[in-house]
């Protein structure tokens, strides 16, 4: 098949080598551009020089492609996915990885250690109260960094030469110009998204758990069984 995906532009990393291993092409359509916000970046830069936090918390792969470059000594540092654990590795700086693509999985990931730690978390302008609560919660401080906007482009999708759509993020979908038609298929990467969409009204056919991978894992189950 032949997926569009939404990606922010230039962020599509390795779509094309991960879509090819599981039987498919792809190529990238943008209802989001991204803003970075040097000011705060700049902040964030400083707070972690000046040892503010136990612990930095990377929830996509944009915040860490933006700071690792800059970042000489860290602390414990936990990235959301591959993707981003590759990013911060690529610049020196270890990193552990969360077992599913989700930031509700932060905290039970680290447990009794959280109490009393403070966590930087750079990312998006994009709300998670339930993260900081649950961070709230089990005794930790948290501190937001809001590093880059997700600005929509109110361009419509390119959706001609799809067969399916993929919504990578709830913005995305939430945001997005495009119209359904016959015979295209239509994807979540996660529950989150998902959930997004059918409280759009647009039910998806496929539900990944969170990674391009695991939704391409999923799409060739949902085909083998004869849906199309």
């Amino acid at each position: 098949m032949r997926i569009a995906i939404t990606r922010l532009a230039g962020k599509e990393s390795r779509d094309s080598s991960i879509c090819e291993r599981f039987g498919h092409e792809c190529y990238s359509v943008h209802p989001l551009r991204s803003e970075i916000r040097q000011d705060v970046v700049d902040a964030c830069i400083d707070a972690v020089s000046r040892n503010e936090f136990e612990c930095i918390f990377f929830t996509s792969a944009l915040p860490a492609a933006i700071l690792a470059p800059r970042l000489k000594h860290v602390p414990r540092v936990i990235a959301i996915g591959p993707q981003t654990a590759a990013i911060l590795q690529t610049h020196g700086i270890a990193c552990e990885t969360l077992k599913n693509y989700y930031s509700r999985e932060f905290v039970p990931f680290l447990g009794n250690w959280i109490a009393g730690k403070r966590i930087g978390i750079p990312r998006a302008d994009v709300p998670n109260p339930a993260l900081l609560e649950a961070i709230r919660a089990a005794g930790g401080v948290a501190a937001e960094f809001r590093c880059y906007g997700l600005i929509p482009t109110d361009e419509p999708l390119d959706l001609a030469p799809a067969d399916a759509l993929l919504f990578t993020s709830a913005m995305s979908f939430e945001k997005a110009v495009w119209s359904s038609r016959p015979g295209l298929l239509v994807l979540a990467i996660g529950d989150v998204t998902a959930e997004k969409m059918r409280a759009g009204g647009v039910s998806p056919a496929v539900v990944g758990d969170g990674s391009l991978a695991g939704t391409l894992a999923a799409l060739n189950t949902f085909l083998a069984a004869g849906h199309t």
